[in-house]
């Protein structure tokens, strides 16, 4: 079954539906801060998306697109999405939301990067995604992984 993955607004009620989510971590703080920082901008286009069921927000993310010339992740570096904070509600989780979410992310057809959470790495891997090869070498505090649109290697790239 498909679900359909809106824009999120970015107005008091996405505020109050974000604060709903049980996760309050850093990332889950700045998410907060973030739209909070946009509604006072009120032009800004959101990054944020999401699923209601009925009048209810049970999945979220942010998709941001990137510059190539802030790529560490790919070669040669290249325009990509970064996808952040996806949490489905708890009552929700394990019925396609999460997986619909990536879905709509892949749909744009860019390589997509994520830091996963802790304990999602089976999530994602089921979802395509691999860990980042390229550029080792760094050590920006992260585990990212990588997804590829189809028929796009990393060596391809």
């Amino acid at each position: 079954m498909a679900f359909k993955v809106e824009n999120l607004r970015i107005n008091y009620k996405t505020l109050e539906d974000f604060n709903k989510f049980r996760e309050i971590g850093l990332q889950e703080l700045s998410m907060k801060e973030e739209l909070e920082t946009n509604m006072v901008e009120n032009e800004s286009e959101s990054p944020f998306y999401g699923i209601y069921l009925g009048n209810k927000l049970i999945a979220r993310m942010n998709l941001y697109r990137r510059d190539a010339r802030f790529d560490l992740y790919f070669e040669p570096a290249q325009d990509y999405l970064e996808l952040w904070k996806l949490e489905v509600l708890p009552d929700y989780q394990k019925k396609g939301y999460g997986a619909q979410m990536v879905e709509f992310a892949k749909s744009f057809g860019l390589p997509i990067k994520t830091n996963p959470r802790v304990q999602s790495h089976d999530f994602w891997e089921k979802m395509g995604f691999e860990k980042v090869t390229y550029n080792m070498n760094r050590d920006l505090g992260q585990n990212p992984l990588v997804w590829y649109p189809p028929g796009v290697t990393e060596q391809q790239q």
